[in-house]
């Protein structure tokens, strides 16, 4: 990532997160760092995308963006960290799926809700989510897990990011699609979960697809199935669950950029506009789409509909999945 030189003030400002209060937008932003928060480890798909932008905002808009680790509870955690920063559009979050409108209704000791106490910016991309395994597994094809699973019921292992995750809740569809029990075995983040899979610690690996790509490209990992409900255009070779003969089956993931609650129209507005700048450049979307991801710029309005949308529908996913975390 490029690195620039910061004033002792700024630095200062970055490390006690001591950003000015500010009521309106000034007139020219961004006049200093913005810290992009990527609330889970790194290597995993959120970080990969949110260190593309941030990467790409440096490079072609001569912004200087920070990318900042915050991981753990399934997200929520660097989430809530954005939530409680001030308004000034200095401190974004690389949301997704997972922790803006599933871990809330998880996490019962969370104090924010998605949909008051954060502002959509700009949505980047959606995947499917993957089921893979090591090259060297027994597995096949989804019909060889299925088989196994129905022969001895909780014998096969599934790695994922974490309980609650869309990924973890993919595969538990995917059990009740399928009328079989997997064991899972949830991880802090896509990537020791992928190192297990690899290690063959655990039969099966459930990713969102940037997190698995390079590992698949390696032939490392093979692939069975993607959740969608049509083929990934970076992996038209692997079937669909729905194709393995799971008809309706249609799970996938997003990912895009928000700001706290309050933050000016202007600034929201600026962003909004460089980041669809870059997901209409060939370069981001050869990029994106490298990592299994496709993109789709959408405007704040848009995003957010599709947030309050998703946020609603989920609560009786995660109810039926039977996951309770206090």
């Amino acid at each position: 990532m490029m690195r620039r030189l910061f004033t002792i003030t700024a630095m200062a400002a970055l490390a006690t997160g001591g950003f000015a209060h500010a009521q309106s937008a000034p007139a020219t932003y961004p006049t200093k760092p913005v810290r992009m928060v990527i609330p889970f480890p790194p290597g995993g798909g959120t970080d990969i995308l949110a260190r593309l932008i941030s990467n790409e905002l440096a490079k072609q808009d001569k912004w200087t963006v920070i990318a900042d680790n915050k991981p753990g509870a399934g997200g929520t955690i660097g989430i809530g960290e954005v939530v409680k920063a001030q308004p000034t559009g200095y401190d974004v979050v690389m949301g997704q799926k997972d922790n803006l409108v599933i871990g809330p209704w998880l996490y019962r000791s969370l104090t924010w809700n998605p949909t008051k106490d954060l502002t959509a910016v700009a949505h980047v991309a959606y995947t499917p989510v993957i089921i893979a395994t090591s090259a060297n597994s027994k597995f096949k094809s989804l019909a060889d897990v299925v088989a196994a699973a129905k022969a001895n019921p909780g014998s096969v292992t599934y790695g994922s990011p974490g309980n609650g995750t869309s990924i973890h809740l993919a595969g538990d569809l995917f059990e009740k699609a399928a009328g079989i029990k997997l064991s899972h075995v949830p991880y802090k983040g896509s990537n020791p979960a992928m190192m297990d899979a690899l290690a063959g610690n655990v039969d099966l690996l459930v990713s969102s697809v940037p997190s698995a790509m390079g590992q698949i490209q390696s032939g490392k990992l093979r692939p069975l199935a993607v959740t969608s409900a049509k083929r990934s255009s970076s992996l038209p070779e692997v079937p669909t669950i729905a194709e393995s003969g799971y008809k309706g089956f249609d799970v996938s993931t997003w990912y895009g950029v928000l700001a706290p609650a309050g933050t000016p129209a202007n600034v929201v507005t600026t962003l909004n506009t460089h980041i669809n700048k870059l997901l209409a450049t060939p370069e981001v979307k050869a990029a994106i789409n490298a990592q299994g991801a496709e993109p789709l710029a959408m405007s704040p309005a848009d995003f957010s509909k599709l947030i309050n949308t998703e946020y609603t529908q989920w609560k009786g996913i995660v109810e039926a999945s039977g996951v309770k975390i206090e």
